[in-house]
Protein backbone atom coordinates (compact mmCIF):
# COMPACT_ATOMS: atom_id res chain seq x y z
CA UNK A 1 0.00 0.00 0.00
CA UNK A 2 1.11 3.58 -0.66
CA UNK A 3 2.16 5.92 2.12
CA UNK A 4 -0.78 7.17 4.16
CA UNK A 5 -2.11 10.73 3.94
CA UNK A 6 -2.83 10.93 7.66
CA UNK A 7 -2.24 8.92 10.82
CA UNK A 8 -4.79 8.45 13.60
CA UNK A 9 -3.66 7.76 17.17
CA UNK A 10 -6.45 6.52 19.44
CA UNK A 11 -9.05 3.99 18.31
CA UNK A 12 -11.88 4.71 20.69
CA UNK A 13 -15.22 5.82 19.25
CA UNK A 14 -14.10 9.21 17.89
CA UNK A 15 -10.75 8.02 16.52
CA UNK A 16 -12.26 5.03 14.72
CA UNK A 17 -15.03 7.07 13.14
CA UNK A 18 -12.73 9.88 12.05
CA UNK A 19 -10.36 7.32 10.48
CA UNK A 20 -13.27 5.82 8.55
CA UNK A 21 -14.43 9.32 7.57
CA UNK A 22 -10.99 10.19 6.16
CA UNK A 23 -10.87 6.89 4.25
CA UNK A 24 -14.34 7.43 2.80
CA UNK A 25 -13.16 10.72 1.30
CA UNK A 26 -10.38 9.01 -0.63
CA UNK A 27 -7.48 9.34 1.82
CA UNK A 28 -5.21 6.50 2.90
CA UNK A 29 -5.15 6.27 6.68
CA UNK A 30 -2.74 4.75 9.18
CA UNK A 31 -4.20 3.81 12.58
CA UNK A 32 -2.43 3.22 15.89
CA UNK A 33 -3.44 2.54 19.46
CA UNK A 34 -1.38 1.57 22.47
CA UNK A 35 -3.95 -1.19 23.05
CA UNK A 36 -3.09 -4.01 20.66
CA UNK A 37 -6.53 -5.59 21.11
CA UNK A 38 -8.21 -2.35 19.94
CA UNK A 39 -5.97 -2.31 16.84
CA UNK A 40 -6.76 -5.94 16.00
CA UNK A 41 -10.49 -5.43 16.52
CA UNK A 42 -10.52 -2.41 14.21
CA UNK A 43 -8.31 -4.10 11.60
CA UNK A 44 -10.48 -7.22 11.43
CA UNK A 45 -13.73 -5.34 11.79
CA UNK A 46 -14.67 -1.88 10.53
CA UNK A 47 -11.33 -1.29 8.74
CA UNK A 48 -11.40 -4.58 6.86
CA UNK A 49 -11.10 -4.11 3.11
CA UNK A 50 -10.51 -0.36 3.39
CA UNK A 51 -7.46 1.82 2.70
CA UNK A 52 -6.54 1.77 6.36
CA UNK A 53 -3.24 0.40 7.69
CA UNK A 54 -3.26 -0.64 11.35
CA UNK A 55 -0.20 -0.68 13.61
CA UNK A 56 0.76 -1.65 17.14
CA UNK A 57 4.26 -0.14 16.73
CA UNK A 58 4.51 3.64 16.91
CA UNK A 59 7.74 3.60 14.86
CA UNK A 60 6.15 1.57 12.05
CA UNK A 61 3.07 3.80 12.22
CA UNK A 62 5.17 6.94 11.69
CA UNK A 63 7.17 5.31 8.87
CA UNK A 64 3.93 4.58 7.00
CA UNK A 65 3.06 8.27 6.61
CA UNK A 66 3.84 10.48 3.62
CA UNK A 67 5.85 13.65 4.28
CA UNK A 68 5.24 16.09 5.75
CA UNK A 69 3.68 13.67 8.19
CA UNK A 70 0.29 14.50 9.67
CA UNK A 71 -0.51 12.73 12.93
CA UNK A 72 -3.90 13.25 14.56
CA UNK A 73 -4.49 12.30 18.19
CA UNK A 74 -7.95 11.43 19.47
CA UNK A 75 -7.07 10.56 23.05
CA UNK A 76 -8.07 11.61 26.54
CA UNK A 77 -7.17 15.22 27.35
CA UNK A 78 -4.49 16.03 29.90
CA UNK A 79 -1.29 14.13 30.61
CA UNK A 80 -1.92 11.42 27.97
CA UNK A 81 -1.62 14.08 25.25
CA UNK A 82 1.71 15.32 26.62
CA UNK A 83 2.98 11.77 26.91
CA UNK A 84 2.17 10.96 23.28
CA UNK A 85 3.70 14.24 22.08
CA UNK A 86 6.92 13.36 23.93
CA UNK A 87 6.95 9.96 22.18
CA UNK A 88 6.26 11.49 18.76
CA UNK A 89 8.84 14.29 18.75
CA UNK A 90 11.92 12.00 18.39
CA UNK A 91 10.23 10.11 15.54
CA UNK A 92 9.17 13.11 13.48
CA UNK A 93 11.10 15.48 11.22
CA UNK A 94 11.08 19.24 10.72
CA UNK A 95 7.80 20.41 9.22
CA UNK A 96 5.77 17.40 10.35
CA UNK A 97 2.41 18.17 11.96
CA UNK A 98 0.83 16.93 15.20
CA UNK A 99 -2.93 17.45 15.50
CA UNK A 100 -4.73 17.23 18.85
CA UNK A 101 -8.42 16.68 18.15
CA UNK A 102 -9.46 15.94 21.73
CA UNK A 103 -11.17 18.20 24.26
CA UNK A 104 -7.93 19.77 25.50
CA UNK A 105 -8.01 22.89 27.66
CA UNK A 106 -6.80 25.84 25.60
CA UNK A 107 -3.96 26.86 28.00
CA UNK A 108 -2.50 23.39 27.45
CA UNK A 109 -2.71 23.94 23.71
CA UNK A 110 -0.96 27.31 24.03
CA UNK A 111 1.88 25.56 25.83
CA UNK A 112 2.04 22.65 23.40
CA UNK A 113 2.16 24.88 20.32
CA UNK A 114 5.23 26.62 21.72
CA UNK A 115 6.88 23.35 22.75
CA UNK A 116 6.33 21.58 19.43
CA UNK A 117 7.34 24.59 17.35
CA UNK A 118 10.57 24.84 19.34
CA UNK A 119 11.32 21.31 18.10
CA UNK A 120 10.90 22.42 14.47
CA UNK A 121 7.48 20.78 14.18
CA UNK A 122 3.99 22.22 13.74
CA UNK A 123 1.00 21.78 16.06
CA UNK A 124 -2.74 22.02 15.47
CA UNK A 125 -5.15 22.09 18.41
CA UNK A 126 -8.63 21.60 17.00
CA UNK A 127 -12.07 21.28 18.43
CA UNK A 128 -14.12 18.45 16.92
CA UNK A 129 -17.84 18.46 17.68
CA UNK A 130 -20.62 16.15 16.67
CA UNK A 131 -20.08 13.02 18.71
CA UNK A 132 -19.92 9.55 17.19
CA UNK A 133 -22.30 10.29 14.31
CA UNK A 134 -20.57 13.56 13.44
CA UNK A 135 -17.11 12.00 13.49
CA UNK A 136 -18.23 9.40 10.97
CA UNK A 137 -20.42 11.52 8.70
CA UNK A 138 -19.11 15.06 9.11
CA UNK A 139 -18.29 16.98 12.32
CA UNK A 140 -17.78 20.64 13.00
CA UNK A 141 -14.02 21.23 13.14
CA UNK A 142 -12.35 24.28 14.75
CA UNK A 143 -8.57 24.26 14.06
CA UNK A 144 -6.00 26.60 15.57
CA UNK A 145 -2.31 26.59 16.45
CA UNK A 146 0.63 26.79 14.03
CA UNK A 147 -0.64 28.86 11.11
CA UNK A 148 1.95 27.37 8.73
CA UNK A 149 0.28 24.01 9.19
CA UNK A 150 -3.17 25.13 8.04
CA UNK A 151 -2.61 24.99 4.23
CA UNK A 152 -1.22 21.46 4.66
CA UNK A 153 -4.14 20.09 6.71
CA UNK A 154 -6.93 22.19 5.20
CA UNK A 155 -7.83 19.74 2.39
CA UNK A 156 -7.95 16.87 4.87
CA UNK A 157 -10.02 18.54 7.58
CA UNK A 158 -12.41 20.38 5.30
CA UNK A 159 -13.10 17.24 3.29
CA UNK A 160 -14.34 15.30 6.33
CA UNK A 161 -16.25 18.16 7.98
CA UNK A 162 -19.98 18.76 7.78
CA UNK A 163 -21.21 20.89 4.87
CA UNK A 164 -23.97 23.50 4.92
CA UNK A 165 -25.03 25.03 1.61
CA UNK A 166 -21.86 23.59 0.13
CA UNK A 167 -19.58 25.30 2.67
CA UNK A 168 -17.36 23.30 4.98
CA UNK A 169 -18.04 23.64 8.71
CA UNK A 170 -14.30 23.95 9.22
CA UNK A 171 -12.01 26.93 8.83
CA UNK A 172 -8.93 28.41 10.44
CA UNK A 173 -9.77 29.91 13.83
CA UNK A 174 -6.48 31.46 14.97
CA UNK A 175 -3.05 30.90 16.38
CA UNK A 176 -2.07 29.41 19.74
CA UNK A 177 -4.99 27.89 21.63
CA UNK A 178 -7.72 29.64 19.61
CA UNK A 179 -9.19 26.44 18.18
CA UNK A 180 -9.62 24.72 21.50
CA UNK A 181 -10.82 28.00 23.07
CA UNK A 182 -13.64 28.27 20.54
CA UNK A 183 -14.51 24.59 21.11
CA UNK A 184 -14.60 25.28 24.86
CA UNK A 185 -17.06 28.15 24.34
CA UNK A 186 -19.07 25.91 22.02
CA UNK A 187 -19.33 23.38 24.82
CA UNK A 188 -20.26 26.09 27.32
CA UNK A 189 -23.06 27.26 25.03
CA UNK A 190 -24.09 23.61 24.71
CA UNK A 191 -24.37 23.44 28.53
CA UNK A 192 -26.58 26.55 28.43
CA UNK A 193 -28.79 25.23 25.61
CA UNK A 194 -29.31 21.91 27.35
CA UNK A 195 -30.15 23.55 30.68
CA UNK A 196 -32.60 25.98 29.07
CA UNK A 197 -34.39 23.15 27.29
CA UNK A 198 -34.48 21.18 30.54
CA UNK A 199 -36.02 24.15 32.35
CA UNK A 200 -38.69 24.45 29.65
CA UNK A 201 -39.39 20.73 30.12
CA UNK A 202 -39.81 21.11 33.88
CA UNK A 203 -42.24 23.98 33.40
CA UNK A 204 -44.38 21.97 31.00
CA UNK A 205 -44.12 18.80 33.08
CA UNK A 206 -44.71 20.23 36.56
CA UNK A 207 -46.96 23.21 35.86
CA UNK A 208 -49.03 21.98 32.91
CA UNK A 209 -48.66 18.30 33.86
CA UNK A 210 -47.90 17.33 30.25
CA UNK A 211 -47.03 13.68 29.67
CA UNK A 212 -44.11 12.49 27.48
CA UNK A 213 -46.39 11.83 24.49
CA UNK A 214 -47.69 15.40 24.70
CA UNK A 215 -44.16 16.75 25.22
CA UNK A 216 -43.02 14.90 22.12
CA UNK A 217 -45.61 16.79 20.11
CA UNK A 218 -44.74 20.17 21.70
CA UNK A 219 -41.03 19.90 20.96
CA UNK A 220 -41.67 18.47 17.49
CA UNK A 221 -43.80 21.54 16.78
CA UNK A 222 -41.12 23.83 18.19
CA UNK A 223 -38.55 22.27 15.88
CA UNK A 224 -40.53 23.69 12.96
CA UNK A 225 -40.05 27.22 14.30
CA UNK A 226 -37.05 29.51 14.87
CA UNK A 227 -36.04 27.07 17.63
CA UNK A 228 -35.18 24.50 14.96
CA UNK A 229 -32.01 22.74 16.13
CA UNK A 230 -30.40 19.38 16.74
CA UNK A 231 -31.01 19.59 20.50
CA UNK A 232 -34.73 20.38 20.12
CA UNK A 233 -35.00 17.57 17.55
CA UNK A 234 -33.45 14.94 19.83
CA UNK A 235 -35.46 16.23 22.79
CA UNK A 236 -38.66 15.49 20.87
CA UNK A 237 -37.34 12.02 20.01
CA UNK A 238 -36.40 11.30 23.63
CA UNK A 239 -40.01 11.81 24.75
CA UNK A 240 -41.20 9.21 22.22
CA UNK A 241 -38.96 6.38 23.47
CA UNK A 242 -40.49 3.75 25.72
CA UNK A 243 -38.80 1.22 28.00
CA UNK A 244 -39.24 -2.57 27.88
CA UNK A 245 -42.49 -2.23 29.86
CA UNK A 246 -43.84 0.21 27.25
CA UNK A 247 -43.67 3.14 29.67
CA UNK A 248 -41.75 6.33 28.76
CA UNK A 249 -38.04 5.88 29.35
CA UNK A 250 -37.57 9.55 30.32
CA UNK A 251 -39.61 9.00 33.49
CA UNK A 252 -37.19 6.27 34.65
CA UNK A 253 -33.95 8.23 34.28
CA UNK A 254 -32.44 9.50 37.54
CA UNK A 255 -32.31 13.31 37.73
CA UNK A 256 -28.56 13.67 38.35
CA UNK A 257 -26.45 15.20 35.58
CA UNK A 258 -22.88 14.37 34.65
CA UNK A 259 -20.26 16.53 32.99
CA UNK A 260 -16.74 16.37 31.55
CA UNK A 261 -15.57 19.81 32.71
CA UNK A 262 -15.65 21.96 29.59
CA UNK A 263 -18.62 23.99 30.86
CA UNK A 264 -16.74 24.63 34.09
CA UNK A 265 -13.69 25.72 32.07
CA UNK A 266 -15.89 28.19 30.19
CA UNK A 267 -17.33 29.69 33.37
CA UNK A 268 -13.90 29.86 35.03
CA UNK A 269 -12.40 31.56 31.98
CA UNK A 270 -15.22 34.11 32.03
CA UNK A 271 -14.30 34.97 35.62
CA UNK A 272 -10.66 35.40 34.58
CA UNK A 273 -11.67 37.59 31.64
CA UNK A 274 -14.20 39.61 33.66
CA UNK A 275 -17.08 38.68 31.34
CA UNK A 276 -20.61 38.19 32.77
CA UNK A 277 -21.22 34.67 31.46
CA UNK A 278 -24.04 34.23 33.95
CA UNK A 279 -26.35 31.91 32.04
CA UNK A 280 -23.71 29.31 31.23
CA UNK A 281 -22.28 29.52 34.76
CA UNK A 282 -25.73 28.81 36.18
CA UNK A 283 -26.08 25.82 33.87
CA UNK A 284 -22.87 24.40 35.35
CA UNK A 285 -24.07 25.03 38.91
CA UNK A 286 -27.41 23.40 38.03
CA UNK A 287 -25.54 20.18 37.21
CA UNK A 288 -23.70 20.39 40.53
CA UNK A 289 -27.01 20.85 42.36
CA UNK A 290 -28.60 17.95 40.49
CA UNK A 291 -25.88 15.62 41.77
CA UNK A 292 -26.98 16.31 45.37
CA UNK A 293 -29.90 13.92 44.92
CA UNK A 294 -30.14 12.52 48.45
CA UNK A 295 -29.87 15.98 50.02
CA UNK A 296 -32.53 17.34 47.69
CA UNK A 297 -34.92 14.50 48.50
CA UNK A 298 -34.45 15.14 52.21
CA UNK A 299 -34.77 18.93 51.85
CA UNK A 300 -38.00 18.59 49.86
CA UNK A 301 -39.46 16.63 52.80
CA UNK A 302 -38.08 19.00 55.43
CA UNK A 303 -39.67 22.00 53.72
CA UNK A 304 -42.74 20.13 52.47
CA UNK A 305 -42.02 21.48 48.99
CA UNK A 306 -45.03 21.52 46.68
CA UNK A 307 -45.44 23.03 43.23
CA UNK A 308 -48.34 25.47 43.23
CA UNK A 309 -50.92 24.63 40.54
CA UNK A 310 -50.96 26.56 37.28
CA UNK A 311 -53.79 29.00 36.66
CA UNK A 312 -54.29 30.29 33.16
CA UNK A 313 -54.48 29.25 29.52
CA UNK A 314 -52.26 26.24 28.86
CA UNK A 315 -51.73 26.87 25.13
CA UNK A 316 -50.86 30.50 25.76
CA UNK A 317 -48.33 29.43 28.39
CA UNK A 318 -46.75 26.87 26.03
CA UNK A 319 -46.29 29.71 23.53
CA UNK A 320 -44.70 31.87 26.23
CA UNK A 321 -42.30 29.08 27.19
CA UNK A 322 -41.31 28.69 23.53
CA UNK A 323 -40.55 32.41 23.24
CA UNK A 324 -38.80 32.50 26.61
CA UNK A 325 -36.56 29.65 25.47
CA UNK A 326 -35.68 31.45 22.25
CA UNK A 327 -34.92 34.77 23.98
CA UNK A 328 -32.79 33.02 26.60
CA UNK A 329 -30.91 31.23 23.82
CA UNK A 330 -30.11 34.57 22.16
CA UNK A 331 -28.78 35.92 25.46
CA UNK A 332 -26.69 32.79 26.03
CA UNK A 333 -24.99 33.16 22.65
CA UNK A 334 -24.51 36.87 23.23
CA UNK A 335 -22.61 36.06 26.43
CA UNK A 336 -20.56 33.35 24.71
CA UNK A 337 -19.57 35.70 21.90
CA UNK A 338 -18.71 38.37 24.44
CA UNK A 339 -16.28 35.91 26.04
CA UNK A 340 -14.69 35.12 22.67
CA UNK A 341 -14.34 38.83 21.91
CA UNK A 342 -12.60 39.42 25.25
CA UNK A 343 -10.23 36.48 24.73
CA UNK A 344 -9.46 37.62 21.18
CA UNK A 345 -8.31 40.97 22.57
CA UNK A 346 -6.38 39.28 25.38
CA UNK A 347 -4.51 36.79 23.20
CA UNK A 348 -4.52 38.93 20.03
CA UNK A 349 -6.45 36.35 18.05
CA UNK A 350 -8.15 37.57 14.89
CA UNK A 351 -11.33 35.57 15.39
CA UNK A 352 -13.85 35.55 12.55
CA UNK A 353 -17.07 35.56 14.57
CA UNK A 354 -19.32 35.08 11.54
CA UNK A 355 -17.09 32.24 10.37
CA UNK A 356 -17.35 30.58 13.78
CA UNK A 357 -21.14 30.63 13.52
CA UNK A 358 -20.81 29.02 10.08
CA UNK A 359 -18.60 26.26 11.53
CA UNK A 360 -21.29 25.58 14.13
CA UNK A 361 -24.15 25.40 11.61
CA UNK A 362 -23.52 21.76 10.79
CA UNK A 363 -22.11 18.65 12.39
CA UNK A 364 -21.90 19.93 15.97
CA UNK A 365 -24.20 19.49 18.95
CA UNK A 366 -25.44 23.11 18.95
CA UNK A 367 -26.17 23.19 15.22
CA UNK A 368 -29.32 25.12 14.43
CA UNK A 369 -30.89 27.40 11.84
CA UNK A 370 -30.45 30.18 14.41
CA UNK A 371 -26.69 30.27 13.71
CA UNK A 372 -27.16 31.62 10.19
CA UNK A 373 -28.58 34.78 11.78
CA UNK A 374 -25.42 35.14 13.90
CA UNK A 375 -23.28 34.82 10.78
CA UNK A 376 -25.38 37.49 9.07
CA UNK A 377 -25.03 39.75 12.11
CA UNK A 378 -21.23 39.64 12.08
CA UNK A 379 -21.04 39.77 8.28
CA UNK A 380 -23.05 42.98 8.50
CA UNK A 381 -20.96 44.40 11.37
CA UNK A 382 -17.69 42.54 12.16
CA UNK A 383 -17.12 44.92 15.10
CA UNK A 384 -20.50 44.27 16.72
CA UNK A 385 -19.94 44.74 20.47
CA UNK A 386 -22.85 42.57 21.57
CA UNK A 387 -25.15 40.26 19.64
CA UNK A 388 -28.18 41.85 21.33
CA UNK A 389 -27.49 45.07 19.43
CA UNK A 390 -27.84 43.48 15.99
CA UNK A 391 -31.15 44.65 14.39
CA UNK A 392 -32.52 41.11 13.95
CA UNK A 393 -31.80 40.01 17.50
CA UNK A 394 -32.87 43.35 18.95
CA UNK A 395 -36.27 42.98 17.28
CA UNK A 396 -36.64 39.42 18.55
CA UNK A 397 -35.76 40.45 22.09
CA UNK A 398 -38.15 43.39 22.08
CA UNK A 399 -41.05 41.30 20.77
CA UNK A 400 -40.53 38.29 23.05
CA UNK A 401 -38.90 39.50 26.29
CA UNK A 402 -42.34 39.82 27.90
CA UNK A 403 -42.77 36.05 27.54
CA UNK A 404 -39.51 35.47 29.39
CA UNK A 405 -40.75 37.73 32.18
CA UNK A 406 -44.04 35.80 32.40
CA UNK A 407 -42.28 32.43 32.45
CA UNK A 408 -39.68 33.40 35.05
CA UNK A 409 -42.45 34.92 37.18
CA UNK A 410 -44.47 31.72 36.91
CA UNK A 411 -41.46 29.70 38.00
CA UNK A 412 -40.82 31.95 40.99
CA UNK A 413 -44.46 31.94 42.11
CA UNK A 414 -44.86 28.18 41.65
CA UNK A 415 -41.53 27.17 43.17
CA UNK A 416 -39.90 25.81 39.99
CA UNK A 417 -36.18 26.58 39.74
CA UNK A 418 -35.20 28.34 36.51
CA UNK A 419 -31.54 29.25 37.10
CA UNK A 420 -30.53 29.82 33.49
CA UNK A 421 -33.72 31.52 32.31
CA UNK A 422 -33.60 33.76 35.39
CA UNK A 423 -29.94 34.54 34.66
CA UNK A 424 -30.84 35.43 31.08
CA UNK A 425 -33.46 37.91 32.23
CA UNK A 426 -31.21 39.42 34.91
CA UNK A 427 -28.39 39.86 32.38
CA UNK A 428 -30.71 41.56 29.89
CA UNK A 429 -32.12 43.89 32.54
CA UNK A 430 -28.64 44.69 33.83
CA UNK A 431 -27.18 45.24 30.35
CA UNK A 432 -30.01 47.59 29.39
CA UNK A 433 -30.05 49.58 32.66
CA UNK A 434 -28.38 52.98 32.36
CA UNK A 435 -27.74 53.40 36.09
CA UNK A 436 -26.97 50.35 38.23
CA UNK A 437 -26.48 50.48 42.03
CA UNK A 438 -22.72 50.00 41.65
CA UNK A 439 -22.24 53.58 42.88
CA UNK A 440 -23.31 52.41 46.35
CA UNK A 441 -21.10 49.35 45.99
CA UNK A 442 -18.09 51.57 45.23
CA UNK A 443 -18.94 53.86 48.15
CA UNK A 444 -18.99 50.83 50.46
CA UNK A 445 -15.64 49.59 49.12
CA UNK A 446 -14.14 53.02 49.63
CA UNK A 447 -15.65 53.27 53.13
CA UNK A 448 -14.19 50.02 54.46
CA UNK A 449 -11.14 49.61 52.25
CA UNK A 450 -10.27 53.02 50.79
CA UNK A 451 -10.59 51.44 47.32
CA UNK A 452 -11.57 54.80 45.71
CA UNK A 453 -14.32 55.62 43.22
CA UNK A 454 -14.91 57.65 40.06
CA UNK A 455 -17.28 60.63 39.90
CA UNK A 456 -19.98 61.40 37.33
CA UNK A 457 -18.86 65.04 37.24
CA UNK A 458 -15.22 64.18 36.46
CA UNK A 459 -13.50 62.43 33.52
CA UNK A 460 -13.27 58.64 33.56
CA UNK A 461 -10.01 57.28 34.96
CA UNK A 462 -9.67 59.82 37.79
CA UNK A 463 -10.18 58.20 41.20
CA UNK A 464 -11.23 59.76 44.51
CA UNK A 465 -11.24 58.73 48.14
CA UNK A 466 -13.42 60.11 50.93
CA UNK A 467 -12.66 60.07 54.65
CA UNK A 468 -16.18 58.83 55.41
CA UNK A 469 -15.93 58.75 59.20
CA UNK A 470 -13.58 61.70 59.70
CA UNK A 471 -11.06 59.34 61.29
CA UNK A 472 -9.72 57.43 58.30
CA UNK A 473 -7.25 59.89 56.87
CA UNK A 474 -6.62 60.66 53.23
CA UNK A 475 -4.52 57.63 52.27
CA UNK A 476 -6.23 55.41 49.70
CA UNK A 477 -5.63 51.85 48.59
CA UNK A 478 -4.45 50.96 45.11
CA UNK A 479 -7.18 51.07 42.47
CA UNK A 480 -7.87 47.80 40.70
CA UNK A 481 -10.72 46.10 38.91
CA UNK A 482 -10.86 42.45 39.89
Amino acid sequence: MKKSDIGMIGLAVMGENLALNFESKGFIVSAFDIRSDAVQKFEKGRALGKNIQCFTSLEEFISSLSKPRKVMMMIRAGNPVDQVIDQLIPLLEKGDIIIDGGNSHYPDTLRRVEKVENEGLLFIGTGVSGGEEGALNGPSIMPGGSKKAWPLVKPLLQSISAKVDGEACCDWVGEGGAGHFVKMVHNGIEYGDIQLISESYQLLRDLLLLKPKQLHQVYSDWNQTELNSYLIEITAQIFSVVDSDNHPLIDKILDTAGQKGTGKWTASTALDEGVPLTLIAESVFARFLSSMKEERVNASKEFNKKILPFEGNAQSFISDVQKALFVSKIISYAQGYELMRSAANHYQWNLNFGGIALMWRGGCIIRSSFLSKIKEAYDHNPNLSNLLLDPYFKEKILSQISSLRKVVSAGVISGIPLPSMSAALAYFDGYTTEKLPANLLQAQRDFFGAHTYERIDQPRGIFFHTNWTGMGGDTSSTTYNG
